[in-house]
């Protein structure tokens, strides 16, 4: 997707980061909002800032809409925006639609308007909360779906010294490994521990070592099971 074209709609803390890590990561991305305070801030970090009213279906006739890969509609509060926001663009022919809900009756109408895929952002910000303050060895975690995300997690001590194969979590927890992040401490010119990080994609023959974290994916709960190990 590096070489896409994103249109991101609502310039909030949400809207605005989601552009910088599309623009930071090689994307073309068109950044739109009523706010003109918000397109000048934006408008050095993206390919095009563009200050219209996405509701007002004139308007959107004046961007590169059949030059869209993708719409986010990142607008908060505003939810008829929101939606006929997606609407317009669903009719204009963008070939897919992210969009923010803040409820389940938004998240239905969004859906039904012709959104694609549906964030409900105070849901999962509420999930990952209650899982870092239940779940401490958890360090992050990315949801894919509502049941299946990638974690990072403190190695238990148990698995201190022992091999991947030993552990064996597939068989065990039905989780896959798919990295491990290890502190390195090397010395510098002047005699200086200097620490640094480095990534391993283990072998069966890995052998865990104390300080290591774990990226881990598989379901929430098995994840959570790591806990006390």
């Amino acid at each position: 997707m590096k070489n896409s074209v994103f249109m991101v709609i609502g310039l909030g803390t949400f809207g605005m980061q989601t552009c910088l890590e599309l623009s930071a990561r090689g994307s073309r991305v068109i950044a739109v909002d009523n706010n003109p305070d918000l397109i000048e801030k934006i408008k050095d970090e993206v390919t095009r800032a563009v200050l219209i009213d996405s509701t007002d279906e004139l308007n959107l006739s004046d961007l590169p809409v059949g030059d869209i890969d993708m719409a986010v509609i990142a607008i908060g509060n505003n939810i008829e925006a929101s939606i006929l926001t997606t609407a317009l663009l669903k009719k204009a022919g963008v070939p897919y639609i992210i969009a923010r809900a803040a409820s389940e009756l938004h998240h239905r109408v969004l859906k039904q308007v012709g959104a694609n895929e549906i964030l409900d952002i105070e849901k999962t910000a509420g999930r990952q909360l209650a899982e870092k303050i239940l779940s401490p060895d958890i360090l992050d975690s990315v949801p894919i779906t509502m049941e299946i995300s990638i974690a990072e997690v403190f190695l238990p001590e148990s698995f201190n010294g022992k091999s991947v194969a030993d552990i064996d979590l597939p068989g065990m927890m039905n989780l896959n490994i798919s990295a491990i992040k290890r502190e390195k401490i090397s010395v510098d010119e002047e005699g200086n521990p200097v620490s640094s990080e480095r990534v391993v994609f283990p072998s069966p023959d890995t052998i865990f070592d104390n300080g290591d974290i774990m990226i881990v994916i598989g379901r929430n709960d098995d994840i959570a099971k790591l806990k006390g190990i």
